[in-house]
């Protein structure tokens, strides 16, 4: 352990330096962290990483599912619910269906519970991944609340594919009427049991008396609990953490602090880019060594990187022809509800194609592909295991490569999408805005009426929000003004940190106030 700590540190010191660069290349940083890792690992005589798949699934797994809970729009999920599920669901079980089927004609002495297991592991997308790279474009807010919503689901879907796989090709049969009645408690359970957990959460926030440090402890403590009772009842721990997620996302202004919502943002940042971060590196740094056991089972490599891109292949096209039956079928049955209307009939055919496009691989497909065990029931060696695990780390390498780094230069260079009827950014924050002033005058008269007439502070706070409604261009901040306003805070801070030297004052209070000044400079900077 001591061996490998000074590896691991190493590591994540260039995981940071990969994302700053990604930054400056405008590159979505797994492209980088996949590519760098790959690269590292034919370095001669550095250590070897052993990957313990239950360590991916119950370390990584539910922190980044529960995160992408909490990030996501419940609203944009209610509204776009039909096509969400018809990618998180329908569209994964044709992929994996399709994979099955032409892999069991392609690959010798492939079957269709093998081809099933394979198609389960590549068919769901990486949302790390695809948000990495829309940080880079703009696309629709529908467009954006779909995918976000898919990824929830979808991994859900495609684990669950895969455990019934992995049981067919360990007792050679498949009872359709006991896989019914497990894939519904899968889900049923799965999500009563994050829907009460996730409740039991919210009491203990209320009525403990907790901090910001105690409750972001609880928050990291919440998705591994709920992963783990699932789990323990044999239901699905993925779909448990992202109900109990989205009910605590929902009310999350009932239990916790402004204190608390503020340094715990920060925390989960910091925490999911770092796990992010170590899971991508890793997925290039075990390439060699899966190679390595695909030599030992005598596949030449050239036959495996030809499955690999078939499969590649297989899953790209059959997005493709999801995503715009997926289109089809709601503009049939449900045109109110349907992406993009408003657009030109073309931005609206484009729109499919994005969708379609992104497709790339990441997390749970490495930790599917790991969690296949090294033997059968009986004894004997699980068949095609490393062929598996070549074919899904070359899907996740391609799909990151060829879908990740063209995604971005299609969105800008083929101008299908703009935001049709959508508010602009700029727009809609100033609409937010305009409420808020209203509403607040509305509720600083109501005082008023009620006797508050000598309150000088009062009437100086309504002369204020009044002057700000009739000035609407007050509420808008231009870049130079912002620019002043960080450097008058600046000048602050410096000031503020000089008094120190001052014996009276005490180095508490004189921190208080620069961390005042720190969140007026996060709201401005958000502004």
């Amino acid at each position: 352990m001591h061996e490998l700590l000074p590896f691991m540190l190493a590591l994540i010191v260039l995981i940071v330096l990969i994302e700053m660069l990604a930054g400056k290349l405008k590159i979505a940083y797994p492209i980088l962290l996949v590519v760098v890792g790959l690269l590292i690992s034919f370095i001669p005589g550095l250590p070897t990483i052993q990957i313990d798949p239950n360590l991916i699934f119950f370390i990584f797994l539910p922190p980044l599912l529960f995160e992408a809970a909490w990030s996501i729009s419940f609203k944009e999920m209610k509204k776009w619910w039909r096509i969400i599920s018809s990618f998180a669901f329908v569209v994964v079980f044709f992929s994996a269906l399709t994979v099955a089927l032409l892999t069991n004609y392609f690959i010798p002495g492939f079957t269709l519970a093998l081809g099933f297991l394979l198609g389960g592991i590549v068919s769901p997308p990486d949302a790390v991944s695809t948000g990495a790279i829309m940080k880079f474009v703009k696309i629709p807010k529908a467009t954006s609340a779909i995918l976000e919503g898919e990824s929830l689901l979808n991994d859900a879907s495609s684990l669950i594919i895969v455990r019934f796989a992995l049981v067919a090709v360990g007792t050679g049969q498949f009872i359709f009427q006991t896989a019914i009645v497990e894939f519904s408690w899968m889900v049923i359970g799965g999500i009563g049991i994050g829907l009460i957990g996730g409740w039991l959460f919210i009491q203990a926030h209320k009525r403990l008396p907790t901090d910001a440090p105690s409750d972001i402890v609880f928050t990291l403590v919440e998705p591994y609990l709920l992963y783990w009772a699932a789990e323990q009842v044999h239901s699905s721990g993925v779909l448990a953490v992202v109900a109990g997620g989205l009910l605590l996302s929902g009310n999350r202004l009932s239990f916790l602090s402004s204190s608390s919502r503020i340094k715990g943002f920060s925390f989960w940042e910091a925490l999911i880019f770092i796990l992010n971060g170590i899971v991508f590196m890793i997925i290039g740094l075990a390439l060699p060594e899966i190679v390595k056991g695909l030599r030992a089972d005598g596949i030449p490599l050239s036959k495996a990187i030809f499955y690999g891109g078939l499969v590649t292949a297989i899953l790209i096209a059959t997005r493709m022809i999801s995503s715009y039956g997926a289109m089809i079928a709601t503009i049939l049955f449900r045109p109110s509800v349907t992406p993009g209307r408003g657009l030109s009939r073309r931005r609206r055919l484009g729109m499919p194609l994005l969708l379609g496009w992104t497709g790339m691989r990441g997390v749970v497909s490495l930790a599917a592909a790991l969690s296949i065990p090294l033997a059968l029931p009986n004894g004997e060696p699980f068949p095609h295991r490393n062929l598996i695990l070549f074919i899904t780390f070359t899907v996740i390498l391609l799909t990151l490569l060829i879908q990740g780094l063209t995604l971005p230069y299609f969105i800008k260079r083929s101008k299908l999408f703009d935001y049709g009827r959508e508010l602009s950014e700029d727009d809609a924050k100033m609409k937010v805005k305009n409420h808020l002033v209203v509403e607040t005058i509305r509720v600083l008269k109501e005082k008023q009426k009620k006797g508050l007439y000598n309150d000088p502070h009062l009437q100086k706070m309504i002369d204020q929000w009044e002057y700000k409604i009739s000035q609407p261009e007050h509420l808008r901040m231009t870049e130079s003004a912002k620019q002043n306003y960080l450097e008058l805070l600046e000048g602050q801070r410096q000031f503020v940190a000089g008094l120190k030297d001052d014996p009276e004052l005490h180095e508490e209070y004189i921190n208080w106030q620069i961390y005042q000044i720190d969140l007026e400079e996060e709201r401005i900077r958000l502004l």
